[in-house]
């Protein structure tokens, strides 16, 4: 099994690396992590480090840095405009793209989402989702969970990126035929459980959209853009 990834600001640049606060206490804690063991600290920005623990404290953990590695942003960079759906389900959602290998998710708030976002919180957890997700799939880039959009804001990112899908159930065009660029951002929009509504679905065709599908099922809010993302990641031989 691969060593444990926990995530720093800043990588120091001298050869001992402490971890203190939540990412302390979960070393320490709760992994019961031993002096001898080896770990893995970045910074979410493409740096890791391979470290090996020299002390154990209350919530506090030492590890003497061995070797520090750089992997540079993937191209062309994957995006999701994800509907926010209700309890779990958005959450889900963020934890596998996540692990799959979104660059970077937009929560959207399409006119059949069920849940509100009437402050913060939600944001927050989907945040933490996507950090804890990360540390778990040991990636070395965290992806960027940006401001909820209403529809006018996600038509104007999709046309700014280099390639705009939509994922709807009645669309002819395969996922796996649409051309992909080489560089820029690809923008994949998941709608919520309700669906996308006509007028949403005409705001993002005329933005540059292209409807696709991804097969015979109609897949839930919380799966569709894992899937979409791993179709794309082969395409575009990341996998």
């Amino acid at each position: 099994m691969s060593p444990p990834l926990f995530l720093v600001d800043d990588l120091p640049s001298g050869d001992v690396v402490r971890l203190d606060g939540p990412e302390g206490h979960h070393a320490a804690v709760v992994q019961r992590l031993r002096v001898g063991e080896r770990i893995m600290v970045g910074d979410g920005r493409g740096t890791r480090a391979s470290a090996v623990v020299t002390a154990v404290k209350k919530s506090i953990l030492d590890a003497e840095i061995v070797a520090r590695s750089y992997l540079g942003a993937a191209q062309p960079a994957l995006t999701v405009v994800q509907g926010i759906a209700k309890g779990d389900r958005a959450e889900l959602a963020v934890a596998t793209m996540t692990e799959v290998g979104v660059d970077r998710i937009v929560p959207w708030q399409a006119a059949r989402s069920v849940a509100r976002w009437k402050d913060d919180r939600p944001l927050a957890r989907w945040r933490s989702t996507a950090r804890e997700a990360a540390k778990q799939s040991r990636r070395a880039w965290l992806p960027d969970v940006a401001e909820p959009a209403r529809t006018a804001d996600a038509a104007r990112a999709l046309a700014a990126a280099a390639a705009a899908l939509v994922l709807h159930e009645e669309a002819d065009r395969p996922l796996s035929t649409v051309d992909l660029p080489d560089h820029g951002e690809i923008a994949v929009v998941v709608g919520p459980e309700g669906g996308i509504d006509g007028a949403e679905l005409e705001a993002f065709v005329a933005a540059g959209a292209v409807p696709v599908r991804m097969g015979p099922a109609v897949l839930r809010t919380s799966t569709a853009g894992a899937a979409a993302l791993a179709a794309l990641s082969v395409r575009l031989g990341r996998w």
